[in-house]
């Protein structure tokens, strides 16, 4: 072998053996799910006693609960004794913790609860910039209240950094408070390159290699029967970047 052959050779070995190496994303996926719980409500005459409406994932200091806005009911029967709960797998079991409300974000689609009992693993959130091409991934409940209160985790990448909207037929079908936030206080989405269901909504999207969230999963697109939402998914999902969360949590 020629003197520059070996040369090449070593700088070759040298950059891959001093490359870090990057973590192992079932490693990753078994530090994150310990803190994804289901967001819910718990009414003890009902059955099941727990309805499952969406995702949430710990914060903080382990008894905040990270979720979208819309995934929280709009009211609750006090007269069945109905409360915000969250559940939380534990194996076979599930252990139902009640909760309430904190606060919301509706303009971001964002909320927080307070959990009773012992704390939770929390999430770190990130404070850094996210790319366009950037590998992701999520973890929650894809139609858990079919699929039972398994977390999954799907992976993908950011496709674009967009301006939310609402899709719509044509511009006379846009709402006026839509049409204030585009046009006054606009901002930019994470679209993502990943299969999401109704239940996601509230899942930590987050960096595989980190586990570090960068965004809150927010909308997907369905068909309109959950038949077409099982077998024709679009593969379209979006994501509220965290900073919004940051700014909730302060």
């Amino acid at each position: 072998m020629s003197r520059w052959l070996r040369l090449a050779a070593s700088v070759l070995l040298l950059s891959v053996t001093s490359a870090p190496a990057l973590a192992d994303l079932p490693a990753t996926v078994s530090r994150i799910k310990p803190s994804i719980v289901a967001v819910g409500t718990y009414e003890p005459t009902r059955s099941p006693a727990f309805r499952f409406l969406g995702t949430g994932f710990a914060v903080a200091d382990g008894l905040t609960v990270a979720t979208n806005a819309h995934v929280l009911p709009a009211t609750l029967d006090a007269a069945r004794r109905e409360t915000l709960a969250v559940a939380i797998p534990m194996g076979d079991k599930v252990n139902v913790r009640s909760a309430e409300k904190l606060r919301s974000d509706p303009d971001h689609d964002l909320a927080t609860l307070r959990i009773v009992g012992p704390a939770l693993p929390v999430l770190a959130l990130s404070g850094g910039d996210v790319d366009e091409g950037q590998s992701v991934a999520f973890t929650g409940f894809p139609i858990g209240s079919a699929l039972g209160l398994k977390p999954a985790t799907h992976r993908g990448i950011v496709s674009a950094i967009t301006p939310i909207s609402i899709p719509r037929g044509n511009a006379r079908e846009l709402n006026a408070r839509q049409i204030r936030s585009l046009g006054s206080d606009p901002f930019s989405v994470y679209q993502l390159d990943a299969t999401a269901y109704p239940g996601n909504s509230g899942s930590p999207l987050f960096d595989p290699d980190s586990g570090a969230v960068i965004g809150v999963l927010n909308m997907v697109f369905v068909k309109d029967t959950k038949e077409n939402v099982l077998s024709k998914p679009s593969g379209i999902s979006y994501a509220i970047p965290v900073r919004y969360l940051n700014d909730l949590l302060r």
